[in-house]
Formats: structure tokens, sequence, C-alpha cells
């Protein structure tokens, strides 16, 4: 009898290799940091994981529920940061102050990402939809009947004006006037833990 070296059993055609989506999320995010929005393409991001258009297409459909998926995944992280900081069971204000909070507390490398994903979405205004519903939530519970909830909403749009001036290279801000900026936005809101007391 002949003995025939067996070969590994091949994959079917029909069925795509396992494509992982957060190392295409990573690697996308890395494109956008380093290249500007314009240059994440399909394309770009199958040549950067090694894999085929289809491979992405097969993970994502579009660029634009790529951008989708980035945006989710930031709001995630950050939904993260700001509940380690006041809680899961926080008000309104608190959650700006959180949002005050996190926003100083992240390094460079995440305002990188951030404002790399915001160009993203500016650069499809049919993409905005999510960005301009997470921005609406963060002071849609505040009763701006109240003087205080009042200043917590300058405050929200303080952090915002500060963080795109900066990082969208608008306005050179060093850490130092970074700090003191987040000083006196904190105080518009109050000390960290009045959260606890709303």
């Amino acid at each position: 009898m002949e003995n025939k070296k067996s070969s590994p059993p091949r994959r079917s055609p029909g069925r795509p290799r396992s494509i992982d989506r957060d190392r295409l999320m990573d690697l996308a995010e890395e494109i956008v940091t380093k290249e500007g929005a314009a240059a994440l393409t399909i394309d770009a991001l199958a040549k950067a994981a090694g894999v085929t258009k289809g491979g992405v297409q097969y993970a994502f459909g579009t660029k634009e529920a790529l951008v989708e998926a980035l945006f989710a995944r930031w709001n995630d992280t950050y939904s993260e940061a700001v509940r380690a900081i006041v809680g899961t069971d926080a008000g309104a204000r608190a959650k700006i102050r959180g949002h005050v909070a996190a926003t100083l507390a992240s390094d460079a490398s995440d305002h990188a990402k951030s404002a790399a994903l915001m160009a993203a979405l500016l650069r499809s205004p049919d993409q905005l939809g999510p960005a301009r519903g997470w921005y609406r939530e963060r002071i849609v519970s505040l009763d701006l009947d109240k003087p205080e909830d009042r200043r917590a909403r300058l405050a929200f749009l303080a952090t915002e004006g500060a963080y795109m001036l900066r990082f969208f290279g608008l306005m050179e801000i060093d850490d130092a006037e970074w700090h003191e900026m987040f000083a006196d936005i904190g105080e518009l809101v109050g000390p960290a833990a009045e959260a606890a007391e709303e």
C-alpha cells in the first residue's frame, strides 16, 4: 500500500478568514492619527492589516460603518472613564464634572485618537448623527432653570471648546495653561466630591 502524505484540510471558499475587528479599529485609528481622516479608506485599512479589501468589508461593510464602530468603541471607553470618576448613578451635573475630569486626565494619545475620529466624522456630514446625539445627551438632563445647571452646561461647552482648540491645532496650549484652564472650568461645576450629594 502506498504511503500518502496527508495535506491540511482546506478552508471552504465561501467561508471567510476570521477577522479581528478590534485590530482593524486600532489600525484605522492609527491611519487617521498619523495620516489624517482623508487617508482612512477600506483599501488603506486592508493594506495596513494585511488582509483583502473583502475582509475589511466582511468585518464592517462600509467605511461609514467602520467610523460608527470607532465612535461606539470610543464612547464605551469614555463612559467607563466617567463612571470610574462619578459612579453609575450620578446626576447630570456630576456627569459633566466627570467629563471635565476625564478630559483633563486623558493622555495625549487618547486626545489624538478622539480628535482624529472627530475629523473623520466631520468629513462625512451624514455620519454626524451619533456625535450630535452624544453631545445633546450630555446636557439634555440639566434643569436650565437652575443656575448651577446652567454653569454645568457652560463647563461642558468650555471643556469641548478648549479640547477642540488644542487638539485641532487651532490654539497652542501648553500643559501648564491646559491645567490652569481646567481648574477654572472645574470651578463652574464644583469639586468632584459634590458628585455624591446630587
